[in-house]
């Protein structure tokens, strides 16, 4: 088995405290006030950039009104002409997605409008994960060919780089349109009808899949209006596909989510209604329900088996089937998260034997199941704070991996250096995956790790604790959540505020839950706060007193409405 070789642990060294705004210990100075907010979301808000009253008006409250043009997405109009020469001529249209939470929703949203075109041969299609991989594959196109032979194929969440397969399709006679927003990696475009990813053009780079497809149905009905279809009622589904898919949470993206979330109450989808039944998700849905209650249901399906029940529980037509997928979905996430901890288990060991000179970290066996290879990367990385790829190599000697990085690290950029190395890799700059020969995974690993020590500095690889702002326990209290709560939704280019509480004294020893959680009774200043640490029962803590880093959330029970303080890190007191 391909591992990490190993070598004499060091200590790695502790987190810096760093101001996310000064990127220094040093706290950024006092913010205006004009809107006269509370202080402590006034400094967010200035932090962050916005600074001009209107701004400030248009980031609290974001209109669907002003959503910009969609024709100005690259190749946005061929795309709209030849899907409504398609739907004017009862063409056999095909949508071939990704099985992730972003690909499934994408195509639920474009069933969608071509549905309400009255178009009844459309067809939709998701690759097998394990036999056809990811993306645009001559092995899924023939099983997608033996099933209906499209006029037009429209590639969604996946193509950019798909070449090969695009000529593939156009020798067969068929029409393509890449609904996209992944890294162009080739060096000339597909020969396509239409290349409709926000990459290609100058602005909207933000955009998940279910962005492009809600820009492209947008640009349909300014084309082309339907009275009975309302686009905003299924803004839930690209919340969804946007949070999961962990792309910024500026702009666009910002208004969208923060709007389908408010959709995602009262959604009208059976499918959506029976996920956040199961999954426990409260009357006020959040980013952080998607992230980590929705989203890894819907994700679980196309992990360990075929994603279809993803892709069939969005589009029910009937409550009862829609739960009934929810419940099957919700058992095989908890299968997916016991093989995880079986893997973190296995590979315990080599993590715990890291060098302090570590750059990178590149992991494989035989052993390993493909679909959930990315997961353990993203708690590798984000525990070690190390660009990580970890891999699944099956009985052919093939390998297909996942990677995770840290900011300032490119993953795209990595893989093109080792490219020779690879049969395909391609992604993001955070997240990325490859496909590579089994006997390749060392000279990989080798060169990966010389790739990221050539090109970060020591302070890139050092894991750093965030903080936003200073608050005293005095300030956290409801009466700040109403204005706190119009920063949402948090997430990618916009997290949750981390707030820096200083000098707190611990009254009591903190009680166990769960055996892996601490419930600390704090004081600061005579005021007496709850912090939960959730994980929080095996670390060792230094003697109080202690500078903390917390969030804050609402928490509802039973009718009581009380704020929440959560523990994200903590360190011996420090002089301010």
């Amino acid at each position: 088995m391909p591992s990490q070789t190993p070598a004499s642990p060091k200590t790695r060294p502790a987190p810096v405290w760093h101001f996310r705004a000064t990127d220094s210990p040093t706290p950024p100075d006092p913010a205006p006030n004009p809107k006269n907010l509370p202080p402590l979301v006034a400094q967010l808000l200035h932090d962050r950039g916005h600074t001009d009253p209107a701004d400030i008006d248009n980031f609290l409250a974001p209109r669907l009104q002003n959503l910009s043009d969609p024709f100005l997405l690259p190749d946005i109009t061929p795309a709209v002409d030849r899907i409504l020469k398609a739907i004017d001529e009862n063409q056999t249209i095909v949508a071939y997605g990704d099985y992730d939470v972003d690909g499934v929703t994408s195509l639920t949203l474009l069933s969608k409008i071509i549905g309400a075109y009255g178009h009844e041969n459309f067809h939709t299609f998701l690759p097998h994960r394990m036999d056809e991989g990811y993306g645009l594959s001559v092995e899924g196109l023939e099983r997608c060919l033996e099933k209906t032979h499209p006029d037009l194929l429209i590639a969604v969440d996946c193509g950019t780089s798909s070449v090969h397969e695009i000529a593939w399709l156009k020798e067969r006679n068929i029409d393509t349109i890449i609904l996209d927003h992944h890294e162009l990696s080739a060096e000339h475009p597909p020969d396509c009808v239409a290349l409709v990813n926000p990459k290609m053009g100058d602005d909207f780079h933000y955009l998940c899949s279910a962005g492009v497809v809600f820009k492209l149905a947008h640009a349909l009905l300014k084309t082309r209006p339907l009275e009975n279809f309302k686009l905003r009622d299924h803004l839930d589904l690209v919340a969804v596909g946007t949070v999961a898919d962990i792309v910024p949470l500026i702009d666009e993206n910002r208004l969208l989510v923060r709007h389908g979330l408010k959709q995602l109450d009262h959604t009208e989808n059976y499918g959506l209604a029976a996920l956040k039944s199961v999954a426990g998700v409260g009357a006020r849905s959040q980013a952080s329900d998607v992230g980590f209650r929705i989203g890894p249901r819907l994700n679980a399906a196309g992990r360990l088996d075929t994603a279809q029940d993803a892709l069939d529980i969005l589009l029910a037509e009937d409550p009862l089937a829609a739960r009934a997928i929810a419940q099957k979905l919700h058992a095989r996430n908890d299968d997916r998260r016991n093989v995880e901890a079986r893997i973190v288990r296995e590979i315990t060991t080599d993590l715990a034997s890291l060098p302090a000179d570590q750059k990178a970290v590149v992991l494989g066996s035989r052993d390993w199941h493909p679909g959930v290879v990315g997961i353990v990367a993203s708690r590798i990385a984000r525990k070690h704070h190390l660009p990580t790829f970890v891999i699944a190599v099956d009985e052919n000697g093939i390998g297909k991996g996942s990677g995770r990085s840290v900011p300032g690290v490119s993953l795209v950029a990595a893989l093109d250096a080792c490219r020779d190395l690879l049969i395909k890799g391609g992604g993001h700059e955070m997240a990325a995956g490859l496909t590579i020969e089994e006997q390749n995974i060392d000279p990989f690993r080798e060169r990966f790790a010389q790739y990221i020590a050539d090109n970060t500095t020591e302070e890139t690889l050092r894991p750093k604790t965030l903080v936003d702002v200073e608050a005293d326990f005095a300030d956290l209290d409801l009466s700040l959540l109403d204005s706190y709560e119009q920063l949402h939704p948090f997430g990618s280019d916009n997290p949750q505020p981390v707030l820096l509480c200083r000098g707190v004294q611990l009254l009591e020893e903190p009680r166990v839950l769960k055996e892996k959680h601490l419930k600390f009774n704090l004081s600061q200043n005579g005021t007496r706060r709850e912090v939960l640490y959730f994980g929080g029962a095996d670390e060792k803590l230094p003697r109080p007193p202690w500078d903390i880093a917390v969030t804050i959330d609402r928490n509802e029970f039973r009718g009581r409405t009380s704020l929440s303080i959560f523990l994200q890190s903590l360190r011996p007191a420090e002089p301010s």
